[in-house]
């Protein structure tokens, strides 16, 4: 049986709240559509101190100190990224000058490092190509940093992933987990086969510090403020797509079938 293939670039952002299950949806969407990568923010500042890059290491000293990584750095993280793999491109720098920089950070604005206002609908061109397809992880976050990432590349979908939070909550509730494997247990729909051990090794399961109904309160709430303005913004720009869905087999073959009406995806 053929693969469903896309035929134009997907660039996609999930949106969703805590235990909605945006990593699952975004593992089932690569297997389903093979064009598509997963661009992690988070992951890409990992791998720039691991490798001691000089943007790396400015990164890692503000870690250290205690302080938020500043938007620019992520931003540049990930044109780097996307300019490395040959998705978008920029006239007016030289090849990889993006990813080290003695501009010292603090004393720089997004606008004058990543987009000159005098090049702001010019400066980067992108592909088309379906393979220049990804799903990008951890930003932006908010609506100024969609705003400055539109400036590099445009997303071109933005799914928000709804489950209500009564759902979300008695999930985490019955969440328990064999900490030295990571294999996770759900006693609703995924229950071991001996009530809290696990099912290879038998050793007891335990439940997270954080799997506590009034902290996911608490979580659900903030993320529900943060990110109105967000959704709003790609909503008034007419990417904004919401899925409904208690769980993710619910959610996935919606998702799936969007993905296919808006990026042509083909049986042959």
């Amino acid at each position: 049986m053929a693969m469903p293939r896309l035929t134009r670039a997907a660039r996609t952002i999930l949106v969703g709240a805590p235990g909605v299950g945006k990593g699952t949806q975004t593992d089932r969407l690569m297997k389903q559509f093979p064009e598509l990568s997963s661009i992690s923010s988070g992951d890409l500042l990992r791998k720039n101190v691991r490798e001691r890059t000089p943007l790396g290491i400015q990164a890692e000293s503000k870690m250290k100190a205690g302080a938020l990584v500043p938007d620019a750095m992520i931003l540049r993280l990930i044109v780097n990224e996307l300019t490395t793999r040959g998705w978008i491109r920029d006239s007016t720098l030289r090849p990889y000058a993006v990813y080290a920089s003695s501009v010292d950070m603090e004393e720089t604005t997004v606008d004058s490092v990543i987009v000159p206002s005098g090049l702001r609908t010019s400066r980067y061109s992108y592909s088309e190509h379906p393979s220049a397809s990804f799903i990008l992880d951890g930003f932006p976050r908010t609506a100024g940093q969609a705003v400055q990432l539109h400036d590099i590349v445009p997303i071109n979908l933005v799914v928000n992933l709804n489950t209500p939070s009564d759902i979300i909550i008695d999930r985490i509730c019955n969440r328990w987990v064999h900490e030295p494997s990571g294999r996770v247990y759900n006693t609703t729909f995924n229950a071991p086969k001996v009530d809290g051990k696990d099912d290879i090794t038998g050793e007891p399961l335990t439940r997270r510090a954080d799997d506590d109904p009034e902290v996911w309160k608490a979580r659900l709430k903030s993320f529900k403020e943060n990110n109105e303005p967000l959704l709003e913004h790609y909503d008034k720009l007419g990417i904004l797509w919401t899925v409904n869905g208690n769980s993710s087999d619910e959610i996935s073959p919606q998702l799936f079938k969007e993905f296919g009406r808006r990026f042509g995806v083909l049986d042959n």
